[in-house]
């Protein structure tokens, strides 16, 4: 029995996820801080002037802390092998630590004043790191430590040299205009962190492809805008805005939305896989290669996904028109999935990154698509085979037309020359022999035969590849042949333009074996000649008026120029019916 797996397989030494006992636990901690920083604030009467509203102030920072927690719980619990839950639940915490700068104690109080700033350092980790939890580059590493050092090392620099009041247990060397240089450079050093982040969020979007999955999508425009207001907020705190109120409540309403979509995002996906069980009776039916893409993309959400097969008989994957492809590195925008048959490739999923954090819909896609992914991949082994033998045609057509071009040269440069060198001499040898009538009857006939044998080589040479053709173009060389047709020819040429040389070969012959077909078969009176650009391929149509009934598959000649319109990409048809004439259509790919 065949099984589909993903490669690589899960890894049983992967994180069970956290035990029911350490959520719960979470969740109380949870709601307890966020009940206590609005006891914090709702305590201290002297904290008023500074939160402006404290009591609002404070319950949007208690539902930020709050849903962090619970947001981050949930994320933990669905995806335990992404960090990101983690880091949602610290950050939440973090949230609860500053409001312990709203207590009268001293050690509470220097503690949450030292983590002012560092919610948004942590807001800035959470959002770089979405959606594994891990950052991927060595830029972002650094912003984060850079924004870490400053919003905390900077802290401290301040509450050493600032006016905290007496429960700050670091104030011990005041200097105000210090005080004040150190916060501008603090907030503004934060801002420009944050902005930075914001570059590389959006980058991140344009390059993945994120909006084409709408919740990841919609969930990175929170994050930027996020950042945006905390840049913002840090701005104006530096200048002393009267702005900053408002700045404030924008920037509460979304870093307080940013979980809630994170949690929308994880629930979207959750449904997804709720798809599954419809794919699978749509596979009942044995949809198409291409069908079968279009619903895994579907079920995915992913219309940027691409299914490749793997050919062992080639060594590569392959697209369903048989176009080897090579898959994405690890410096790409797109991620790969592999996937086993029997242990062995049988295809891969080349999509979104976003999608490698939800291995589980991976996987029931995957175990899905079983017995269609096989029939693609035979269709693409098909496909392969038929681009090759392209390849292979056109490639014997292009040696024979070297060949043909350089039997030609031989045949002008060689015999054409010494026929012509001989005739001279018989002439020079003719006058000589004046005398002598019989001699000279002889010689006289000599010339003749060999006046014909040489208009026969002529012909020979351009029939395998005429130098008029390379030199002067297709117009001129069609001219030359319609001129010496057996029949009157009317030559119609839309434009008079150069094509790439095999292009202008294969019409050539298309037209002179038309003719030639003419001349022997047709019985015809007339005939026409028409060349024309149709879009990105030249058209070449020969009509004539004769007998018809021309037999396409038995004889050597059309199926040849068949085998050679069809081996640039081309298609060659003839309509022949008895009594009504033959009419040839070429129609050749010249873009």
């Amino acid at each position: 029995m065949s099984t589909y797996t993903l490669a690589p397989p899960v890894d049983p030494q992967l994180p069970a996820g956290p035990r029911a006992i350490v959520l719960w636990t979470l969740a109380l901690l949870g709601v307890a801080a966020g009940v206590s920083s609005v006891a914090f604030a709702v305590a201290n009467e002297t904290i008023g002037a500074e939160l402006g509203t404290p009591l609002v102030i404070a319950a949007l920072w208690a539902w930020t802390t709050v849903a962090y927690i619970l947001c981050g719980m949930f994320a933990w619990w669905r995806r335990p092998a992404s960090r990101i839950g983690p880091l949602m639940i610290v950050s939440g915490f973090v949230c609860y630590i500053v409001t312990l700068s709203w207590t009268t104690s001293d050690i509470p109080y220097t503690t949450g004043q030292a983590f002012d700033k560092l919610p948004w350092v942590a807001f800035l980790l959470v959002f770089l790191a979405f959606p594994n939890g891990r950052l991927t580059g060595r830029s972002e590493r650094s912003l984060v430590v850079a924004a870490f050092v400053i919003a905390l090392g900077l802290e401290l620099v301040r509450m050493v040299v600032g006016d905290y009041g007496p429960n700050n247990l670091l104030g011990f060397a005041r200097h105000p205009d210090l005080f004040v240089a150190v916060r501008r450079l603090q907030l503004i050093a934060l801002a420009v962190c944050c902005l930075v982040g914001v570059v590389m969020l959006l980058a991140r979007r344009w390059r993945t492809g994120l909006p084409s999955r709408r919740p990841s999508g919609l969930l990175i425009d929170v994050f930027a805008l996020g950042l945006v207001m905390v840049a913002a907020f840090c701005v104006l705190s530096a200048l002393n805005s009267a702005a900053l109120v408002e700045v404030r409540w924008a920037e509460f309403a979304t870093l307080g939305i940013a979980p809630v979509v994170f949690l929308i995002a994880i629930l979207d996906a959750r449904l997804a896989r709720s798809g599954v069980g419809d794919l699978i009776i749509e596979l009942r039916a044995d949809p198409p290669p291409a069908d079968l893409r279009n619903a895994l993309a579907r079920v995915l959400r992913d219309p940027s996904l691409s299914l490749v097969y793997w050919l062992p008989e080639f060594g590569t994957y392959a697209d369903l028109e048989g176009q080897a492809v090579e898959l994405p590195d690890e410096s790409s925008s797109y991620a790969t999935t592999s996937i086993d048959r029997n242990g062995e490739p049988v295809a891969a999923l080349i999509h979104d990154p976003g999608l490698d954090d939800e291995p589980e819909l991976l996987s029931a896609v995957t175990a899905a698509a079983g017995i269609a992914l096989e029939n693609g991949r035979l269709h693409a082994e098909q496909k392969a085979h038929l681009e090759e033998l392209r390849g292979s045609r056109a490639r014997v057509m292009e040696a024979g037309q070297k060949e043909r071009q350089r039997l030609e040269r031989n045949l002008h440069d060689g015999a054409q020359q010494r026929l012509i060198a001989l005739s001279l001499e018989l002439s020079l040898l003719e006058k000589q022999l004046s005398e002598h009538p019989d001699a000279g009857k002889r010689l006289d006939k000599a010339q003749r035969e060999i006046a014909i044998s040489l208009e026969e080589l002529r012909d020979v040479a351009r029939g395998m590849h005429p130098a008029v053709l390379t030199g002067h173009g297709l117009a001129v060389a069609l001219e030359q042949v319609v001129a010496r047709a057996s029949v009157p020819v009317r030559l119609t040429i839309a434009e008079d333009a150069r094509y790439p040389e095999q292009v202008e070969v294969a019409a050539y012959y298309v037209v002179i074996e038309s003719l030639a077909n003419i001349a022997k078969h047709a019985r015809a009176t007339t005939a026409s000649v028409e060349v024309a650009r149709a879009r990105d391929a030249l058209v070449v149509e020969i009509v004539d008026n004769g007998v018809g009934g021309a037999d396409s598959e038995s004889g050597s000649g059309l199926r040849g120029l068949a085998d050679r319109v069809e081996a640039l990409g081309g298609r060659l048809r003839v309509w022949t019916p008895y009594g009504g004439g033959t009419r040839v259509k070429a129609e050749i790919p010249c873009a």
